[in-house]
């Protein structure tokens, strides 16, 4: 896993790069998040994994399945990927370069799981306080689990804070073990 993100950073970083000099963020992170679906998928990265196809027909054959999503700058990353034997990076590449993109905003995604449906107030007071923990805007996506029995769970890059039932009853059994 290491080495497929050692890999994709600096193909990230100049996409990245480029994206930003250009003003276009968002558009190459659209581009870049279709790209790595296809890729993703199994039955195309078994196309792309033919060793029959030149790495100009795998980088056609790629833009070509991605249709208009892709912009002319794009396509062009796209061969230079496939010139250097790296499509398959393009998951890695695109999660690299939504950090990196979240960096510059100084915005994080934030997932919070409770064991019921928060409401907008309680969604609201959450993104509030982590906005302000974590000097960053705060973009929250709310998912339940019953199996937390109540509290939330809160993951927010690296971060993960459990405020669950759950993870307070497990920690309290492991204190108990010792």
């Amino acid at each position: 896993m290491a080495e497929l993100s050692t890999l994709a950073r600096p193909y990230a970083k100049a996409a990245f790069e480029y994206a930003r000099d250009a003003g276009e963020l968002a558009a190459w992170e659209g581009q870049l998040a279709t790209a790595a679906a296809v890729v993703a998928d199994p039955a195309m990265a078994a196309v792309l994994g033919n060793p029959a196809l030149t790495n100009e027909q795998q980088a056609r054959t790629l833009t070509d399945v991605c249709g208009d999503a892709l912009a002319a700058p794009a396509r062009n990353f796209v061969s230079i990927l496939a010139d250097n034997k790296r499509l398959a990076l393009l998951p890695e590449i695109y999660s690299q370069f939504a950090l990196y993109k979240a960096n510059q905003e100084k915005s994080v995604d934030v997932e919070v799981i409770s064991a019921f449906d928060l409401d907008d107030a309680a969604r609201d007071k959450i993104a509030a306080a982590l906005g302000k923990k974590l000097e960053r805007e705060v973009k929250v996506s709310t998912s339940t689990d019953e199996s937390l029995l109540g509290g939330v769970l809160i993951r927010a890059g690296d971060l993960v804070i459990d405020g669950s039932v759950r993870g307070r009853l497990n920690k309290l059994a492991e204190a108990m073990n010792l």
